[in-house]
């Protein structure tokens, strides 16, 4: 499991230098997300294949830390992925905050698996999910 360490050095990496946040040319999807408990805003954009596969993933908005380098990891993931397996690793997270996701399926989650000590913090939980809410729906779920 990762330490108290790597996830502040992951989040705070991801936090200071966002390499998904930014704009899309010619987008397939965009969608906002919105916590309206705490004000953190995104926009995320896809741009998908017409082989289903996600050729690229951005967002762009204002929050705090968690929700900015959570969202910033969710695109790192799920660039090249196929839209299936997107939503597949976005349920992994879900699972996850809620406690309920195994090692093996956390592993899959790369460095957002580092986040899975959100789930101990329920104030920022909803910081944490607000980038993978936002592309479940993007993605035709929820």
């Amino acid at each position: 499991m990762p330490t108290d360490t790597f996830y502040g050095e992951v989040l705070t990496d991801h936090n200071l230098h966002p390499g998904n946040k930014r704009r899309i040319e010619g987008p397939t999807a965009e969608l906002e997300g919105v916590n309206p408990s705490c004000g953190d805003d995104i926009v995320l954009q896809l741009k998908v294949g017409e082989d289903g596969r996600i050729e690229d993933a951005a967002f762009s908005g204002s929050g705090c830390a968690v929700s900015q380098a959570s969202a910033d990891m969710m695109c790192d993931l799920v660039i090249g992925r196929s839209r299936e397996d997107a939503a597949r690793l976005a349920g992994i997270f879900m699972r996850m905050i809620k406690g309920e996701a195994g090692p093996d399926e956390i592993r899959d989650l790369g460095e957002a698996g580092c986040l899975e000590d959100v789930s101990r913090m329920p104030a920022r939980v909803k910081c944490a999910v607000l980038g993978w809410r936002t592309l479940i729906r993007a993605l035709g779920g929820e």
